[in-house]
């Protein structure tokens, strides 16, 4: 055994003399120690252009800007503009050594550009990594994430999370296909319909940019139409990007676009898609070897070069808006697009927004739509059902259906599927007095009272008691009647309604893509309506009164682009479709439904907001949080001199074990809410001066939250 790997250990002193002389040759011939790579002490810096502008990840307000970093030689070559870097954030200016600062926490960031100098006059931190040499931040991309931040009182590092998904490092090492050549140009198909469709599609092959808003006739055809349009886009040398509401509708443009172009001229950006799969699309598209990009609302700050066309479907939809900070609207940020990129626009949809009928108000965009005769033979016959109706129909009182929902499902069922709308999911999530209708409410917590699918007591939705003996607090009736019922509950008495026919159900727990055309009862809730083959032979749209009873600004709006969604899968009138709406015929939204009209109800709506002042006729932001938060906020904001502040009033208190809104309070926390409006040209003053003050309270530690919102999609 050899003295090294004895028991005892040898000391140097005590090494024999052939030993020493191998430890100094090794050491003779070692390399120059190289520097630290967190810190780069003692690195020699880059001989040209030797500072980087740094964007770090902080989403605070009050570090909203750029900073500046030392780069040392080694990372010369790699350290160049759009490609994330790591640095040293938040050392302060008493850690210095040999004139570089040092210190503070590792984080990450994007270099933004180089530059032989810096503005600021003391020692500067080193660079500590460059994490890829992918550039993927460029100044298109950054001066739309500059312009989203600026509208929306946010930060850029916030922004920057939504545009460029995580790295993959796997994705980042494969190579992106070729890109293939430009397609020839479509025809029209479909968009013939439209008075101006075929001149829109000309126009975007031949390189113009027409700005449209679509309002889209009935039927299967708009994702072979939104397919068209993209591929009349790629034919002229440029790229497209279409914005869908969900996974369902991106999996039918995908389809449409696949069956027309053939695999590989389009990507598809989803949040739900894996990292590895989503980044490697996401760098096919920033690469240039993909021009064309479907997905949802992840999918609108992708990359595109050359950008020719944007188009978003259903911009009504919830899922549109963003819910992390600062809560983008997709139809903006295609708006700010369209601007920067200067490029056409198509805003489509079976339905029509105010927001929309105001672009064509104002003249930005020209109306796409379909003539009368057009619209009559593609739309179903649509019939209502009021209360007038109800209260002559002993049907009606007795059973959950009217007579005349009762003959439209039997008629409906000899042809194929028949499709049953409710607004609501689960049994029977409310409970009301059967004589005055006052809501049946919990004795303890004044929480709502649902009735059981297992028929027993009544249990209160929010603190889960029993309620045994309720009688009206109003009146002193003791019988109940539900005041929506559920989905689950409307497929059981449809099912023994109608026993040898089978129902299925469509809804947030399970939602159905497709059904085929076979005899069926298919009962869903909003936005959760399965595609029928060959379309649905008739169609009720169960409980108007409840969509349109929220206490809400779009809660017509919102309640006719729901009921056209669902009538927009029923077969024409001239194949025997039918809609039944319980809904009273003489208002409007009903009215609308009936004349299949969205473009005029929005134009009305648009009216009437423009006399109360409201959005989108002026510009609003909501101003959320603790009562003495919200006051002291207002009163330091240095808001535009136009503005004009209502509120604040209290805000619902959260339930314990309820589902949180984005913006509502902490359960059990009492809130409040002010809104400030500006009149139209001031948003941009709006959002500056509540950006301001928000960074104002964050540089001070302020402890107390106060939630700040720019157009507020609910204000009630």
């Amino acid at each position: 055994m050899s003295s090294e790997n004895g028991p005892e250990q040898v000391g140097a002193q005590d090494a024999p003399p052939e030993q020493l002389a191998l430890i100094r040759e090794s050491v003779r011939k070692a390399k120059t120690p190289r520097a630290k790579p967190r810190t780069w002490r003692g690195a020699a810096l880059a001989k040209e252009l030797p500072v980087a502008r740094v964007l770090v990840d902080k989403g605070a307000l009050h570090l909203d800007r750029y900073f500046d970093y030392a780069v040392p030689e080694e990372l010369d070559a790699d350290a160049q503009p759009g490609v994330r870097v790591r640095v040293r954030f938040g050392a302060g200016r008493h850690r210095v050594r040999d004139g570089r600062r040092e210190g503070g926490g590792l984080i990450g960031g994007y270099l933004v550009e180089r530059l032989a100098e810096s503005d600021y006059a003391g020692p500067l931190a080193a660079l500590a990594q460059v994490v890829s040499p992918e550039r993927i931040l460029d100044e298109e991309l950054l001066g739309l994430v500059r312009a989203v931040a600026d509208r929306y009182a946010g930060s850029l590092a916030d922004v920057l999370q939504l545009a460029v998904p995580p790295r993959n490092a796997r994705a980042e090492k494969r190579d992106s296909p070729q890109p293939l050549p430009a397609p020839p140009a479509p025809e029209p198909g479909s968009w013939a319909r439209y008075e101006q469709g075929a001149a829109f599609v000309a126009a975007l092959a031949s390189g113009g940019a027409p700005r449209a808003v679509w309002n889209a006739l009935p039927g299967p055809q708009w994702t072979q139409e939104l397919a068209r349009a993209v591929a009349a886009t790629l034919a002229s040398g440029r790229g497209a990007l279409v914005v869908l509401p969900d996974g369902r509708a991106v999996a039918r443009a995908d389809a449409a676009l696949t069956a027309l172009l053939g695999e590989g001229r389009h990507a598809v950006l989803t949040a739900d898609a894996g990292p590895e799969k989503r980044y490697a699309q996401w760098l096919a598209v920033r690469r240039g070897a993909v021009r064309a990009v479907i997905g949802t609302r992840a999918a609108m700050f992708a990359p595109v070069r050359d950008l020719g066309l944007v188009a978003l479907w259903d911009d009504g939809d919830d899922s549109h808006s963003e819910p992390h900070a600062p809560q983008p609207h997709a139809r903006e940020v295609l708006l700010l697009r369209a601007a920067q990129d200067r490029c056409a626009f198509l805003l489509g949809g079976w339905s029509c927004t105010v927001e929309a009928a105001q672009l064509v108000r104002t003249g930005w965009a020209r109306p796409l739509v379909a003539g009368r005769e057009q619209v009559r033979a593609a739309a179903p016959l649509v019939r209502t059902v009021g209360d007038q109706d109800l209260a002559r129909d002993e049907a009606a009182r007795a059973a959950r259906l009217p007579t005349l929902a009762w003959q439209a499902v039997r008629d409906g069922l000899r042809h194929g599927p028949v499709l049953v709308q409710v607004p609501r999911r689960g049994y029977v999530p409310r409970m009301a007095c059967a004589a005055c209708r006052t809501p049946a409410r919990c004795r303890h917590c004044s929480g709502p009272l649902e009735g059981q699918e297992s028929g027993s007591a009544l249990r209160c939705g929010w603190c889960g008691r029993e309620e045994g003996a309720w009688h009206c607090p109003e009146c002193g009736a003791f019988r109940l009647r539900a005041q929506i019922v559920g989905a689950r509950r409307t497929a059981e008495e449809l099912g023994r309604a109608f026993p040898a026919v089978p129902v299925r159900t469509s809804g947030r727990e399970h939602v159905l893509d497709t059904v085929s055309d076979t005899p069926a009862l298919v009962v869903s809730t909003p936005g959760a309506e399965p595609v029928a083959e060959g379309g649905y032979a008739a169609a009720l749209l169960l409980d108007g009164w409840a969509m349109l009873g929220r206490p809400d600004l779009r809660a017509g709006e919102d309640a006719l682009r729901r009921w056209l969604a669902a009538a927009a899968l029923v077969r024409p009138q001239s194949a025997g479709g039918t809609v039944v709406a319980v809904a009273e015929p003489t208002l409007r939204p009903v009215q609308a439904l009936v004349r299949w009209d969205p473009a005029g109800h929005a134009l009305r709506e648009l009216a009437e907001r423009a006399e109360l002042g409201f959005p989108p006729v002026s510009r609003m932001a909501a101003v959320a949080g603790p009562p003495e938060a919200v006051t002291g906020f207002l009163d330091t904001v240095e808001l535009p001199r136009e503005a004009e502040v209502l509120g604040p009033v209290p805000l619902p208190v959260t339930a314990p074990g309820r589902p949180r809104r984005v913006g509502a309070p902490p359960p059990g926390e009492h809130w409040e809410r002010a809104l400030v409006r500006v009149p139209p040209g001031r948003g941009a003053a709006l959002a500056g001066a509540l950006k301001a003050a928000q960074a104002a309270r964050t540089a001070r530690g302020s402890d107390t939250a106060v939630w700040v919102r720019i157009d507020p999609p609910d204000i009630g």
